[in-house]
């Protein structure tokens, strides 16, 4: 039975809709009716003689993700409808019960809802353009087989709010190791990153959850895995956070293994566990303490210094200058915890003071902004802060 579909009513209540599957999508086509056998479920269709002009048109077999289009509801808000090819692919993107969907909400203050293999955005201009981009960019990660998860989400939108800031290059920072591909949160860790790629020695320095330790980590196992460097040496001064702990049992590594429980983390999320076992057993990847560091030359590797803020003016000179041939770098700290005695000075922040502009050196500066462990440490970071 064929009949004429009032436009107005029809798109209205169709889009107020929430279930999915419907697979119409409505256009207007100029000056006549094209409701042929188009009939949705619970709509009640006015009778024929009425005007207004729609062609409803199947969402399935849409050319390709991102040929949506854009209207202006009567609100003022922007109602950007933006298809794909692949149900599939787009549940993985939009997650269990479309929880990425409620994400990009909270994030972008827009309303965004999935029917079928549609996702409809209504809100700002600037959100339903990013939330288009990151969803479009996710979609074609899904179809690489590529894990998608919250933190994609948050680092692609973090992206697309600052593309146009000094410094950036455009779109995250990545780096590949054997497990996991992993791609910078922020801005700062794209910057960050890129330092590493490009400069031998560079200062992270910044607030805890930010990333720093974890990426060159990451760093560290990318350029073992692929022979740019022969191994890997992990430092860290044996300072407790205002605690004495006393002589601890066992061997050298078993003494250090506490203070380097993050790197060891960050290595086993990396790297398969049993790699790191092995190379840790055959000395590929070294747990080396900072009071025996001296007198060494520290050729052929990926050096990573962690939790520089406790190292000394004199211990921080020494390591810098254990730096040989063929050799990265990384210094990470947070100026605002440290736990050395009173009145001795930070070898962070004094380097960070005498190097600056040394040609060949990189600090990269994080901020309450850069948190990325949980949106509640971004918050205390920001506390604090407000007290110093």
């Amino acid at each position: 039975m064929r009949r004429s579909c009032a436009p107005k009513a029809l798109a209205n209540r169709f889009f107020q809709r929430n279930t999915p599957n419907h697979g119409m999508f409505l256009r207007r086509v100029g000056s006549r009716h094209m409701c042929q056998s188009a009939m949705l479920p619970g709509v009640d269709h006015p009778p024929s003689g009425d005007s207004g002009d729609l062609d409803l048109t199947g969402f399935r077999g849409s050319s390709a993700a991102g040929a949506g289009r854009a209207s202006r509801p009567q609100t003022g808000n922007l109602r950007v409808v933006v298809p794909f090819e692949d149900n599939r692919l787009l549940t993985q993107v939009l997650g269990q019960f479309d929880s990425n969907l409620a994400l990009i909400e909270d994030r972008l203050g827009i309303e965004a809802h999935a029917h079928g293999n549609v996702v409809i955005l209504t809100g700002s201009d600037t959100g339903c353009q990013i939330a288009r981009g990151v969803l479009e960019e996710l979609y074609v990660r899904a179809g690489r087989n590529e894990p998608i998860g919250p933190g994609d989400f948050d680092g692609l939108i973090r992206h697309a709010r600052q593309e146009s800031s000094p410094g950036d290059s455009g779109g995250p920072a990545q780096v590949a190791t054997r497990r996991k591909a992993v791609l910078a949160r922020t801005p700062t860790q794209s910057t960050y990153m890129r330092a590493i790629e490009s400069t031998d020695l560079v200062f992270g320095i910044g607030p805890a959850g930010t990333g720093k330790t974890y990426l060159a980590v990451a760093y560290a196992a990318h350029f073992l895995e692929r022979g740019i460097v022969e191994r890997i040496i992990l430092s860290r001064p044996a300072v407790e956070a205002g605690e004495r702990l006393g002589f601890l049992p066992g061997d050298m590594r078993e003494k250090v293994d506490p203070y380097l429980r993050p790197l060891y983390d960050a290595l086993y999320d990396v790297l398969p566990p049993e790699k790191v076992e092995r190379d840790i057993e055959t000395g590929v990847i070294e747990i080396a303490p900072l009071a025996f560091m001296r007198g060494r030359t520290l050729a052929n590797a990926f050096v990573i210094l962690d939790e520089a803020q406790n190292t000394t003016s004199m211990q921080m000179k020494m390591f810098l200058t254990r730096l040989g041939e063929n050799a990265k770098m990384v210094v990470t700290g947070d100026p605002t915890q440290i736990d050395l005695p009173p009145g001795v000075t930070s070898g962070l922040v004094e380097a960070e003071r005498l190097l600056d502009g040394v040609e060949g050196i990189r600090a990269v500066r994080f901020k309450s902004a850069d948190v990325v462990r949980r949106d509640l440490v971004a918050r205390i970071v920001e506390a604090y802060d407000k007290v110093v």
